[in-house]
């Protein structure tokens, strides 16, 4: 029998009448190593191919593209909803999941947490654990103002579905001036907390954009600053209440001198950074995350993704 024909038989048993390799080789009289350079070589040249009707193959194959463009450890991406108000509870479902797996592949030590509508969701759908020797640690400052959320819960949340240790950081998310942040950070207290936060094995953040969506944009700019001074200072977005442009740069503005969350560098030591966002309004800040190295996993939905990947490849 011909190699080709040897190819097609051994490929034929086993995709289509689903025999095991150790039955094909029983069956054609050919060792089990033998099978496999059989089906490996009946792929590499095309006589099969592998097709896949799932609709989430599309998730699958934007995650590879996006972990090889933005050289990210990992990726999930979760299907765009119709409506767009269901976008927080997708890509929460999807991190809890990721969560989930992770502590339990990981055993991490402890956990830093933000704040945000998708970080709570994602509490609110991981699967409930008994991890006493875990710290869940606040990484951030908190809304002093508005109802929809309570900044101050989240970390107690996480730390509650994990039977965890909770650890807040009971500050707002901006001092005053320059001058008054710099004299809380020079407190024994607060110089020892600063020093925990990055110091923790996972971190889980969302990213904030410059619309009238984020939480940051209607609750937590202090009185006076203006989206629009911002924006004109070349901002995208932020992470930790940190202003970036569209490189992932700090822009220069009075604000990012005034929050009380780490700096970037210092977020960069943690091992594990995770980054759950995704909406049309969150293209820019994400891709300028991306393409400044800050996440090392990325979640977000399919229209996202793709938007990435296109404003990445047009330059």
């Amino acid at each position: 029998m011909g190699q080709q024909k040897l190819m097609a038989k051994a490929a034929w048993l086993y995709h289509v009448e689903g025999l095991t390799q150790a039955e094909i080789g029983e069956r054609m009289n050919l060792t089990r190593r033998r099978v496999n350079e059989l089906l490996a070589a009946a792929l590499e040249q095309g006589i099969v191919r592998i097709s896949f009707s799932s609709p989430l193959v599309e998730s699958v194959e934007l995650e590879s593209r996006l972990r090889d463009r933005f050289r990210l450890d990992d990726a999930v991406v979760m299907p765009a909803p119709a409506d767009p108000r269901l976008l927080h509870a997708v890509i929460g479902r999807g991190a809890a999941a990721y969560l989930d797996r992770l502590i339990q592949t990981r055993k991490p030590h402890s956990i830093g947490v933000g704040w945000g509508a998708t970080l709570r969701e994602t509490m609110q759908h991981m699967t409930p654990a008994n991890e006493p020797r875990i710290d869940v640690r606040s990484m951030m400052g908190g809304l002093t103002h508005g109802s929809e959320i309570n900044t101050f819960e989240i970390v107690r949340g996480f730390a509650e579905v994990l039977k965890a240790q909770c650890h807040y950081f009971v500050a707002p998310i901006y001092a005053e001036t320059p001058q008054s942040r710099e004299a809380l950070i020079a407190q024994s207290v607060f110089r020892k907390t600063f020093r925990q936060i990055c110091d923790v094995d996972i971190s889980y953040l969302s990213a904030g954009d410059m619309s009238q969506h984020s939480l940051q944009v209607r609750y937590g700019l202090p009185e006076g600053t203006k989206v629009s001074e911002l924006i004109a200072r070349g901002a995208v977005g932020d992470l930790l209440g940190r202003y970036i442009d569209a490189e992932g740069n700090p822009v220069d503005h009075p604000l990012n001198r005034q929050v009380l969350s780490p700096e970037f560098d210092d977020y960069r030591r943690i091992p594990c950074r995770i980054i759950a966002s995704g909406g049309s309004h969150k293209h820019d800040i994400l891709l300028a995350l991306a393409r400044a190295r800050l996440p090392t996993i990325m979640i977000t939905d399919a229209e996202t993704a793709m938007a990435m990947l296109q404003r990445a490849e047009e330059r």
